[in-house]
């Protein structure tokens, strides 16, 4: 009777504990954000102060997308690894995932500072440029590149084949870094979009980290994508008329009192 019983308790404790994880990055990333708005730059941190808030922002975002693989992960190894093991080299595969996301966080670290520059020395110029990379990240949403990289991060049977003969101490890490590089590939236009709207902005930071979710997840996932890059597009358009759409990109004027 315990394999059955295995088999119900695995994939739900698997879901549960990733889930927690990126609850608990959520909390630490609004309590980080406490009193900070959404505005132009890196927040006046420096790039390692930067990479600590990105990776938490990472975590509440991307973990629970990566739940399937990771739970399916847990399944391929419970017949030969106790559940110490288990726990370990599932913590490897979230390990390798988000580092991979840490490795984009040092190009979006130079764009936050390059945004916060440009907005603060030439606004008419930030402002058609952020029109620009939120046209350009809908656009990149219909591209077949877009499609491959989407259909890995929604195909986690294919992807765990894949990687059937790794071995070594960093199979677990390689692997996350693998799947984290194809989930980089599938989701960094919406990462430029938030650093076009402000890092710290939280109400755009839950609606991406949504999006993320229903690409990955839903049945109607790929139909969703192209529509999220139609609304990016048409809500490019609107931005060089009004450049408070695009705060991270945008020095908001204080009004003397």
């Amino acid at each position: 009777m315990s394999p059955p019983l295995a088999r119900r308790v695995v994939v739900p404790a698997s879901w549960a504990a990733l889930l927690a994880a990126a609850a608990l990055a959520w909390v630490l990333t609004v309590r980080t954000s406490s009193g900070m708005a959404a505005e132009p730059g890196t927040m006046g941190r420096d790039l390692w102060g930067f990479l600590v808030l990105w990776g938490l922002m990472m975590a509440a975002m991307m973990l629970p997308a990566v739940t399937p693989v990771v739970s399916l992960y847990l399944r391929t190894l419970r017949a030969n690894s106790t559940g110490w093991t288990r726990a370990g080299r599932s913590t490897g595969l979230v390990v390798g995932y988000l580092c991979a996301w840490e490795a984009f966080g040092v190009a979006a670290f130079g764009a936050a500072w390059a945004g916060g520059e440009l907005a603060a020395r030439a606004p008419s110029a930030a402002t058609w440029a952020g029109a620009v990379l939120l046209a350009g990240a809908g656009l990149y949403q219909v591209t077949p590149l877009k499609d491959r990289c989407l259909s890995h991060c929604r195909s986690p049977v294919g992807f765990l084949m894949h990687f059937g003969g790794y071995s070594g101490r960093l199979r677990d890490l390689r692997v996350g870094l693998y799947h984290g590089g194809y989930c980089v590939g599938c989701c960094w236009g919406l990462m430029v979009v938030l650093i076009v709207v402000g890092v710290m902005n939280l109400a755009w930071m839950a609606g991406l980290a949504i999006a993320v979710f229903l690409e990955k997840t839903w049945r109607y996932g790929k139909a969703f994508s192209l529509a999220l890059g139609v609304a990016l597009i048409v809500y490019a358009c609107f931005v060089p008329w009004n450049p408070s759409l695009i705060p991270g990109l945008h020095m908001a004027s204080t009004m003397p009192m």
